[in-house]
């Protein structure tokens, strides 16, 4: 009798795993459309395809079904929010998946900045993660900032280190910034909570996986900040009315399952443009 009570509690864990493991197979695809607070002149549309939180030892997706999932999508930028990988033996398997990305061809190129996971590598190791981004196309950001003009209007890529990791710098990050579309990228969502004194139009995040194990609540996640406090996890919020993503990542941490929670690729279509005289008076 024993036996046989040990035996189906085995194959319920067996049943569980399972079940979870196929989970993180089933990647959704969101669109967000970022509706602007005022009437510009002369608007533009960009379309930022954001990615967070790889995490390549635990990555279900082949590179081929992440260029097939987005192929027809217009992308204009991609952004990835960073926790690209763990282990140096890793790094190399980020190749195929760059390589996807840029047969994507984004207009405007492709941005990252890193995340707590890529910060346990060792210094030479991550110097070298680095590295290979840059030589295909990717340009990271440490507290730093990149402006592009698209058809007259400023856009400020605003790359802000891991606040979890403590090695954020709002005030570096922000030097010698023009007025224009203020768009951050910072690993830890939790930020947001520090840039009251800091303007942006939109900031993309990820780390919380959203709970990726959310059962029957993702509380492992309560040491992870405020924001998980506040029930903000993913998805869209905002903060002194300033809107803010958090991606529920592509990759997973720890063991290679998902429950109540599934891999994600976001569209965010922004707006750029000048305020009308009216509104600016």
């Amino acid at each position: 009798m024993k036996f046989f009570i040990f035996f189906i509690i085995i194959m319920m864990v067996f049943y569980f795993f399972r079940k979870a493991n196929k989970n993180t197979y089933n990647v959704n695809v969101n669109k967000i459309n970022v509706t602007p607070t005022k009437d510009f002149v002369n608007p533009t549309q960009i379309h930022v395809l954001h990615l967070s939180d790889l995490h390549l030892e635990n990555l279900s997706i082949t590179p081929e079904e992440l260029y097939n999932k987005v192929k027809a999508e217009k992308v204009d930028l991609i952004a990835i929010t960073g926790d690209f990988l763990d282990r140096k033996r890793s790094i190399p398997k980020l190749v195929p998946y760059l390589d996807a990305l840029n047969k994507l061809a984004p207009t405007r190129g492709i941005y990252a900045v890193f995340g707590n996971h890529d910060y346990f590598l060792r210094k030479k190791n991550f110097e070298e993660l680095k590295q290979l981004l840059e030589e295909h196309g990717v340009k990271t950001f440490q507290n730093e900032n990149e402006t592009l003009v698209i058809q007259g209007h400023r856009l400020n890529i605003i790359g802000i280190d891991d606040s979890s990791s403590n090695l954020s710098n709002l005030e570096k990050s922000y030097a010698s910034l023009k007025a224009g579309y203020n768009l951050v990228l910072t690993h830890d969502p939790n930020l947001v909570l520090d840039m009251k004194d800091y303007h942006f139009d939109y900031l993309l995040s990820g780390h919380f996986h959203g709970g990726q194990i959310c059962y029957p609540k993702p509380y492992h996640l309560v040491k992870m900040g405020k924001l998980v406090r506040m029930k903000m996890i993913k998805g869209l919020h905002s903060h002194d009315g300033k809107p803010f993503y958090i991606n529920e990542g592509l990759g997973q941490t720890g063991v290679n399952i998902r429950v109540r929670s599934n891999p994600e690729i976001t569209i965010h279509t922004l707006t750029l443009g000048e305020e009308s005289a009216s509104q600016a008076v």
